[in-house]
């Protein structure tokens, strides 16, 4: 960072700045750990010397909070596989179910925008399709921060609700299912051949929310990539070049995605692992009727409190999902 052309390639200076800013805040965080740990060992002779219940009642509590920030700190460690460290690109799709689902996408947008904002993550906007009555029918996020796609990675799939649907007036239960799509965002860091044409690109006037240029010119962008029909869309900045650069990013991660999908059901193959992908193959099931349980079904993690987890408190699932894969 401290090279005179350092600043010459602007994307390459910020994916340098943003690893060294990760690497700090571990080191902050060790040091932290190993101060506190050096404090309560002082504390735990002196509550053995001469007894003071307020002392010991302190010292339970931070021993508490000694043991939680170590669990974190481990947890970060583990993300350790080759693009856990970079951004993540995060698409949500309602199933079938009209209105319904499409509210559930609506619903799980702002568990994963809350979740981002309590890690200190930005989060952009890339595409964003409306429901015809209320919620969403596709939108796609960049989140950015160290380690977002370590993170996400263990939302990929499919979400389930059960609840009374207030959009029912018989007061009936329904069965709603989003898929979540979770891919790192690449830059430069890999090589994908795509030719210029396998593409078809179509240009048109962005909608919902994001300013006065919104339905003024038609900057989005939708690209196909005809062998592999995977589509993307970007309509976040006012510049259809700058649109196309970032679709054209995200075509890269999906391409990349898929490779790394292939050679897992390959292995899986090979390894005599059944793995049905459909709607019925649910990785979470949030219950609001008749009882409250969001259930994580690869680890059985529970959590009988889903307000909590539509605010964004995420962190149990991921947590156990990314241990049960050490």
């Amino acid at each position: 960072m401290a090279d005179p052309n350092f600043w010459n390639d602007q994307q390459a200076a910020q994916t340098v700045i943003n690893e060294a800013n990760g690497l700090k805040d571990a080191v902050n965080q060790f040091n932290h750990l190993d101060e506190t740990y050096e404090n309560l060992q002082v504390s735990y002779e002196l509550v053995k010397e001469e007894y003071d219940e307020d002392l010991a009642e302190e010292l339970v509590s931070e021993l508490k909070e000694l043991i939680s920030g170590m669990n974190d700190f481990e947890l970060q460690l583990l993300l350790s596989e080759p693009y856990d460290k970079n951004n993540a690109i995060l698409e949500l799709h309602p199933g079938a179910g009209g209105t319904e689902s499409q509210d559930w996408g609506s619903m799980l947008l702002r568990m994963y925008t809350r979740w981002a904002e309590k890690k200190g993550f930005k989060v952009e906007t890339l595409d964003y399709l409306p429901g015809d009555e209320a919620g969403i029918k596709s939108v796609t996020l960049l989140i950015k921060g160290h380690n977002a796609y370590g993170y996400l990675k263990a939302e990929k799939g499919v979400h389930r609700l059960v609840r009374i649907s207030p959009f029912d007036s018989s007061g009936r239960r329904h069965t709603s299912f989003v898929s979540c799509d979770i891919m790192p965002e690449f830059n430069d860091e890999i090589s994908i051949d795509i030719r210029t044409e396998d593409l078809k690109v179509d240009t048109y006037r962005a909608s919902g929310a994001g300013g006065q240029h919104i339905n003024t010119t038609d900057s989005a962008v939708r690209i196909t990539h005809l062998p592999t029909n995977v589509v993307v869309s970007c309509q976040t900045e006012r510049s259809q070049i700058k649109n196309r650069e970032q679709a054209m990013k995200m075509l890269k991660s999906k391409l990349y995605q898929l490779e790394i999908e292939k050679q897992q059901e390959q292995l899986a193959e090979i390894r005599g692992e059944q793995k049905d992908i459909g709607w019925g193959s649910q990785i979470r099931s949030y219950v609001f009727h008749p009882y409250s349980l969001v259930k994580d079904h690869r680890t059985n993690t529970e959590v009988g409190n889903t307000q909590s987890v539509m605010d964004g408190d995420l962190d149990p699932f991921i947590d156990a999902y990314l241990r049960s894969h050490i």
